[in-house]
């Protein structure tokens, strides 16, 4: 049954429909996959990092790793919630700062995977100190200026950038999660249009309360098509020494402790016409895009927190004996250590396939690079639960407090603190799981739904697009039926080798059930959201199988006879088969309608008698001038605006 607000529903969708890319112009691995069939040669022979690449990053991880020793106690920042200014300014002078920004605008231009590695391994040092660098560089302002700004506006702001004035990404508003539809930030332009006036506040906006330079999204006049208003939005560089700019709160997380994130306010912000990026009404393209590579970073640390994971727990399960046996022996905690493996070896292959893609600039990877971010967060948290349990106790406990008891201080509940927030920021796994699904379908969107729904502005008859769309099938469908794609991994075992005709067949039955649901459903798909979850972590899984096999056939063509990378790949495709066969069933055998009925019963106060004895009345919220008085009071304790202080 279609939710309320069909009107305000539909509008957020033509919005994110209208700003989505709709055309290939590359290849991609996984739409592909998701239309039946297995493009091999996109994946195998598995890249390898040049070495002398390999080098730039080896040298450079040693001069981050010197600064974070020298400067960072990652315990006393998520005590404090503070990195220490000279940490900063440290890494500002090894240009930090400056990773991904091309060496003719005074970057260090490394390459993704160099990037993703320097990142990664300061997150395994103080994950507070890396979302300094990642929020700047992956969706702050160098990286939507790289792909769409202006010759000018690179030499203008890059090099400041490179140099270490921090920036940060103004999207998310209080009343505004992922429906830009909602927006509500305007940025009025003046009678002769040389500016721009912004009004509005914006929310989450990690780095902001200490940013020099901010990406904003604000919404611009409408334009008017076919009758009807369409609403703008547009990406603008903002310096926060403008009048106007204020940091109304600085906020506090259960973890990442020492970022600076907050919320900004814009009251008649001046912003000259010329730091538009792009084109008026370009902003939510513009933010999109910068995402598919930017989120890269996401898997990237949660890869290395994952080896990371592995690291502090292989003397654990040695030394630690129970029952006679060290506990590592005991097949329930062999069983989430084998696991813990298998799912690292996944996220490993996986990052370092869409780094190499987005190095390589030769594939689509808006797919992969969503799909990354959505199964790395995923099996991350699923790490970081096993590592908690593995470790008992120790692992519920600080490091700190372990240091005072004269034990190895692992943070193990810091780490998973630190982990949660992958799950949510730059996209929700909620949200990944919708994006990845209409790009899944976008096969048959593209062919069905003009027949079903036809657009006023459609100048084709409903007769042609019906005789697109059965020429394309009836050439298209019986191909589903046939034996999957293949290719000759002469060095996997017989075992692995059957799990590559496994991902070339489930990839047909997976475009199969695909049409059959879309012609099910029709225009009420967009409404089965669990049913299309479903197809995203099939497609999910066989993209990880595929990475994880092209990924070893590659090693074991260079160390033959390897058998522990054969058994852990072999575990880690019969976990994801045993979950994909479950996925298919779940489409077929569901209660997704009984959860709809008990959600909505809950929504309209139908259980309000199960919390009658429970104690959960909150403390009242301030009013606005309260809010103000305690935001004026702290503007008069400390000594520099609140914009401009460091940490």
């Amino acid at each position: 049954m279609p939710p309320t607000h069909d009107g305000e529903k539909q509008a957020a969708m033509d919005l994110a429909e209208d700003s989505r890319q709709k055309e290939w112009v590359h290849p991609s691995f996984v739409a592909e996959l998701f239309r039946g069939r297995v493009r091999w040669e996109l994946v195998s022979p598995f890249p390898v990092q040049d070495p002398e690449d390999k080098r730039i990053g080896d040298e450079y991880i040693e001069r981050v790793r010197e600064v974070l020793e020298t400067h960072v106690d990652p315990e006393a920042v998520d005590r404090n919630g503070e990195v220490p200014k000279a940490a900063l300014d440290a890494l500002k002078a090894i240009g930090c700062f400056g990773l991904k920004i091309p060496k003719e605008y005074g970057g260090l231009g490394l390459s993704q995977i160099n990037y993703n590695r320097v990142v990664g391994y300061m997150s395994t040092y103080c994950a507070s100190t890396s979302v300094y660098v990642s929020s700047h560089l992956s969706i702050g302002v160098p990286q939507p200026l790289k792909l769409f700004g202006t010759e000018d506006q690179k030499k203008k702001f890059l090099p400041r950038l490179a140099k270490g004035a921090i920036s940060a990404f103004a999207l998310t508003e209080p009343g505004v999660g992922s429906d830009p539809a909602k927006m509500s930030t305007m940025a009025t332009p003046s009678a002769d249009g040389s500016y721009y006036l912004l009004n509005g506040e914006k929310l989450w906006c990690t780095n902001g309360p200490v940013a020099e330079i901010l990406v904003v999204m604000a919404v611009t006049p409408p334009k008017i098509v076919n009758g009807k208003e369409k609403k703008q939005i547009t990406a603008f560089v903002v310096e926060t020494d403008t009048p106007g700019f204020e940091v109304g709160h600085v906020c506090q997380f259960m973890g990442c402790r020492g970022i600076r994130n907050g919320l900004l306010r814009f009251h008649n912000v001046k912003v000259p016409a010329e730091n538009i990026i792009g084109k008026p009404g370009q902003g939510l393209k513009i933010a999109l895009t910068t995402l598919n590579t930017g989120r890269l970073t996401v898997p990237g640390t949660c890869a290395a927190g994952a080896r990371a994971a592995l690291h502090a727990c292989q003397d654990w399960v040695s030394e630690r004996v129970q029952w006679g046996a060290p506990i590592g022996q005991h097949q329930s905690v062999g069983k989430m250590l084998a696991n813990m493996v298998a799912d690292a070896y996944a996220m490993d292959s996986i990052d370092a396939l869409c780094c190499a893609y987005a190095d390589e600039g030769a594939v689509d990877l808006r797919l992969e690079a969503a799909m990354a971010k959505y199964y790395c967060t995923e099996a991350s948290w699923r790490i970081c639960d096993d590592f908690i349990q593995v470790r008992g106790g120790r692992g519920y406990e600080t490091a700190e407090s372990l240091r005072k008891r004269g034990e190895k201080p692992i943070p193990a509940e810091m780490a998973m603190r630190n982990a949660r927030i992958s799950r949510i920021i730059e996209g929700t796994s909620e949200i990944m799981q919708l994006f990845i699904a209409r790009e899944a379908m976008d096969t048959h969107v593209r062919r069905i739904m003009p027949i079903l729904m036809p657009r006023p502005d459609d100048k084709d008859s409903k007769i042609k697009h019906i005789l697109r769309a059965a020429k394309f099938y009836l050439g298209w469908y019986p191909k589903t039926w046939l034996p999957g794609d293949g290719w000759d991994a002469r060095y996997l075992s017989s075992e692995n080798r059957s799990h590559v005709r496994y991902v070339g067949t489930c990839a047909k039955r997976l475009a199969r059930k695909m049409f059959h649901t879309m012609v099910k459903y029709r225009e009420r798909l967009e409404y089965e959201q669990l049913i299309l979850a479903n197809f995203v972590d099939i497609g999910t899984y066989l993209f990880a199988m595929a990475t994880c096999l092209a990924r070893a056939e590659r090693q074991l063509a260079e160390s033959p006879g390897v058998q522990q990378l054969q058994d852990v790949v072999d575990l880690y495709c019969r976990n994801a088969r045993e979950r994909i066969e479950a996925a298919f069933s779940s489409v077929k055998h569901n209660h997704n309608t009984l959860v709809h009925e008990v959600s909505r019963a809950y929504m309209e106060g139908g259980y309000e008698w199960m919390v009658r004895d429970v104690y959960a009345d909150f403390p009242p919220i301030l009013d606005p001038q309260e809010l103000a008085l305690m935001a004026e009071a702290a503007k008069t304790a400390s000594s520099a605006p609140a914009h401009t202080q460091s940490g």
